[in-house]
């Protein structure tokens, strides 16, 4: 997980950045820090018993917690290289906090660019090489590059390493929820003349996916949903104490299945040893892959990664495959092959480019959410209530397939609205390969530049939406959508119907089991003094932008609801966007005792007074306070501040008072919510 980015414009503002990071959960991780602070320990045992000064370069230093480590361990000096200015002062404050400011040189550059010499940022090279460059995917933040580069330039050549080495691993499985994040599936639609089915054009079957990992929390998907087609193979390893090779290659393991079945998606994390030996493990490996999976860290900035193959290959148990691990010096991505890659023609050595539009346009949880079967049901079964012989049927989402229900349900005559090029591409082929590009028109254009002519003359009888946009990032903008309808009103015909009818904005007090750790603060982390980060984040929170609610998928993040979910606004799409505000304030008392660490925000889209389509929750909370979470939406988590302390025992009953605001001349939400003691 990438924690900051480094921006020249001296206008970006990095407060923002800086709020989300997820610096706490790294300073959190209990497992990371100690089995780093154990392997700096022993390297530094190494070098000093050679006779040797110990000098310690540390890329990407962060807070300077490595480096702290390296001195306290016994090293004469150590080099901080930081390449994002804020968290570079950070760490020179932080050092100076713990008094090592004599043997602590924060440098605030990127690798690359450090020099060493008499006049140079660093007098010789180091003997220590000591780094944290690591995201998911193991290679995704440029770790390959920039160890190439200190190899050459920074350290000594066979110098002590930790980590030592990165071992990534893989497992081949069949899994239909997964696949559905990565393909379009056939869709039914159940009409008064029979079944019709909407199939994907083939460049969409056939195409390999997007370039870019899928990383989630792989312990929160149930093992009945996927069937294990291989043992855990270890792919590659890359050592960290010899010179480090960024170019492209692959490495092949070969297996046996374990049963039969269609090979998809390859599941895949690895570990860290920051020993020669290995004796000093981290490992991601979920739970059923864990050595002791009762005491596993959680952690949010390492995850899982699931790939999936270029096409489905079916495989027979025993008969022996090839799973071929291919990088370049920042992606990761899989093939499945017969024999032996030497022997076979097929390898791809080139990264996979998506090259059918699909993968651009929608990613893995629009994916997920188009080819769930109950949910079309839902909007069929409202569709049938409004449509007529005659209606004319006007779409407005990307890349939507709702056009073709509406036809296949009877409208008369359908349009639909794709403003950009990739989704107007995408649908035309989908259109093409149903033989439907006759009987539904595509109109490329915003919605603000729709004409009579764009309509042939005919006014809109019925205007749908899901409403989905691929700029939406917050469960409330998709509201865009009313905008759309305000917009095209004067296209509207006598008594049109707009579906959804309605919408309605939602929230409930949770206690997460773990996502509170990535706001919770640290102060103290392996016997260092970080109230200095703290501060800078608390800080960063105290600007309005910052406070905002922010995105999660919470299917992958359980929590308890502590409250009764309560509706906090309404919005009628039969009606214009009004000209005031909407506002709501009010006193929520929470029903279940526990530490209240965010409020839960999410949509529902009333599609006729009957049917509702909820982002949110799928069912109502359990006595316990379970919730069940839509798994193809994100909600917006508002957390409070200050973020509760764990470590503090639980007060009295609480409440929440919340203000939410929504502007009209922005269709933005603004909001606050205030845990309050009651």
């Amino acid at each position: 997980m990438k924690i900051f980015c480094s921006r020249e414009d001296e206008h970006y503002d990095y407060h923002q950045e800086i709020a989300r990071s997820s610096y706490a959960d790294m300073l959190h991780d209990k497992d990371r820090n100690v089995k780093y602070y154990q392997g700096i320990r022993a390297a530094v045992s190494r070098v000093k018993d050679r006779g040797q000064k110990a000098l310690v370069l540390d890329i990407g230093t962060g807070t300077g917690l490595l480096s702290m480590m390296a001195v306290t361990a016994g090293a004469d000096f150590c080099y901080a290289i930081e390449v994002f200015k804020p968290m570079a002062d950070a760490a020179v404050k932080i050092v100076e906090e713990n008094g090592f400011s004599d043997k602590i040189k924060v440098i605030n550059k990127h690798s690359t660019a450090v020099t060493v010499g008499p006049e140079g940022d660093m007098p010789c090279r180091a003997n220590i090489l000591v780094t944290e460059l690591f995201d998911t995917e193991l290679i995704g933040e440029g770790a390959l590059p920039s160890y190439e580069h200190a190899h050459r330039h920074l350290v000594e050549e066979n110098c002590e390493a930790v980590p030592h080495r990165a071992t990534v691993y893989a497992q081949l499985v069949e899994s239909r929820r997964m696949w559905s994040w990565n393909k379009l599936f056939p869709i039914r639609v159940q009409t008064s003349l029979g079944e019709q089915i909407i199939v994907p054009p083939v460049d969409l079957e056939r195409c390999p996916g997007a370039p870019s990992v899928c990383d989630i929390q792989l312990n929160q998907v149930s093992p009945a949903e996927f069937t294990v087609l291989s043992d855990v193979l270890p792919m590659f390893s890359v050592d960290f104490s010899k010179q480090v090779s960024s170019s492209a290659a692959c490495h092949s393991r070969q297996f046996e299945p374990l049963a039969s079945g269609r090979a998809q998606v390859v599941l895949s994390w690895w570990d860290i040893e920051m020993d020669p030996e290995g004796k000093i493990k981290c490992t991601m490996a979920p739970f059923w892959a864990h050595s002791d999976p009762e005491e596993m860290q959680w952690r949010d900035h390492w995850m899982q990664c699931v790939y999936f193959l270029p096409q489905e290959e079916p495989v027979v148990q025993g008969s022996a495959c090839c799973l071929v691990a291919h990088h370049d010096d920042y992606c990761i991505w899989y093939s499945l092959q017969r024999t032996s890659p030497e022997n076979n023609e097929r390898v791809r050595e080139m990264r996979p480019v998506c090259d059918c539009q699909a993968h651009l346009l929608w990613n893995r949880p629009r994916f997920g959410e188009i080819n769930d079967q109950n949910r079309t049901d839902r909007y069929v079964q409202a569709l049938k209530t409004v449509l007529k012989p005659d209606s004319v049927c006007l779409c407005v989402s990307d890349g939507s397939l709702m056009s073709m229900l509406a036809h296949h349900l009877g409208a008369e005559q359908v349009f639909t609205i794709e403003s950009s090029a990739a989704s107007h591409k995408l649908m035309r082929k989908i259109f093409k390969a149903n033989h439907l590009e006759d009987k539904i028109s595509i109109i490329e254009k915003r919605p603000e530049s729709l004409t009579n002519e764009d309509l042939k003359g005919r006014k809109v009888s019925l205007l749908l939406g899901e409403p989905f946009f691929t700029t939406s990032l917050l469960p409330w903008h998709n509201l865009y959508f009313w905008y759309v309808r305000t917009t095209v009103d004067q296209h509207l015909g006598p008594g049109a119907v707009v579906m959804p009818q309605a919408a309605s904005l939602h929230a409930v007090v949770v206690e997460f089991t773990d996502l509170w750790r990535i706001r919770s603060p640290c102060r103290d982390c392996e016997g260092f003094d970080m109230h200095i980060m703290d501060d800078m984040i608390k800080h960063a929170l105290d600007f309005r932008e910052s406070r905002e609610a922010e995105p999660h998928p919470l299917w992958e993040y359980p929590c308890r609801s502590l409250s009764e979910p309560w509706q906090i606004l309404a919005f009628d799409f039969q009606q214009l966007v009004p000209l005031q505000p909407l506002r709501a304030e009010g006193t929520v008392e929470l029903q279940r005792p526990g530490q209240s660490h965010a409020a839960v925000l999410w949509m529902e889209y009333h599609l006729t007074p009957e049917c509702m389509l909820s982002t949110g929750l799928l069912e109502p909370v359990d006595p316990e306070g379970g919730c069940c979470w839509n798994p193809h939406c994100k909600q917006a988590v508002y957390f409070f501040s200050p973020a509760p302390d764990p470590r503090v025992p639980l007060g009295g009953p609480q409440m929440v008072n919340y203000v939410v605001e929504f502007h009209p001349d922005t269709g933005d939400i603004a909001m606050e919510f205030r845990l309050e003691d009651t």
